[in-house]
């Protein structure tokens, strides 16, 4: 079980590394950003405007989803049949994708993992936002003015997530490249002079 465990967070993580490195190119030639680094061992680089709105987004979300699921139950009678089963579909599936992006949110911007927090922007961008704008639009859901408030508030949490995730991702990505790079600089230096000889190739 863990080794499986293990297996799938792995694949995870490459894959995750692959899209961001395809989406987010680093950009090598910042001077600005070596120097930083150079003058520092390390530089945090987590994104406090996005942890806020990841913060605040986590504390809305339950009051957020109680108050659709009393509001649909309000309306439940008013619906056809199609627009019951389309709504606590989508219910479902946005809470258990809330969970997931916001662990990741949290997990990669503190703790500066660039696949983890990869993995929210891309559920934030392709599930989260598409999900929470059809709420929004939908008239045919018979929206009710309280709850339009709410699904307005969650998705102005949601664009904020997908703007600021974007340039968080590029700034990390970006430093943690820059930092690899001086790394293997400060590897050679620190090598021992009585490990390495080169001149006793060619004075043997």
């Amino acid at each position: 079980m863990d080794s499986t465990l293990t297996r799938m967070d792995a694949t995870f993580r490459k894959t995750m590394t692959s899209v961001t490195d395809l989406i987010f190119p680093a950009n090598r030639g910042k001077d600005e950003m070596q120097q930083r680094i150079v003058r520092k061992n390390h530089e945090y680089v987590t994104n406090l405007p996005l942890q806020m709105a990841l913060y605040f987004n986590a504390f809305f979300f339950p009051f957020w989803f109680i108050g659709c699921v009393v509001i649909l139950e309000m309306k439940w009678q008013r619906l056809d049949d199609l627009y019951r089963i389309v709504l606590v579909a989508i219910y479902i599936v946005y809470f258990i994708i809330e969970c997931i992006r916001l662990y990741l949110g949290y997990l990669g911007n503190l703790m500066e993992r660039v696949p983890e927090l990869a993995g929210s922007w891309l559920l934030t961008l392709l599930l989260s936002f598409p999900l929470i704008l059809l709420l929004v639009i939908n008239e045919n859901a018979v929206l009710l003015p309280f709850e339009r408030a709410l699904h307005i508030v969650m998705g102005l949490f949601v664009l904020m997530e997908v703007i600021l995730g974007y340039f968080a991702i590029r700034t990390m990505v970006d430093y943690q490249v820059t930092k690899y790079h001086l790394q293997q600089f400060s590897d050679l230096e620190n090598i021992d002079e009585n490990d390495y000889y080169p001149e006793t190739r060619y004075t043997s």
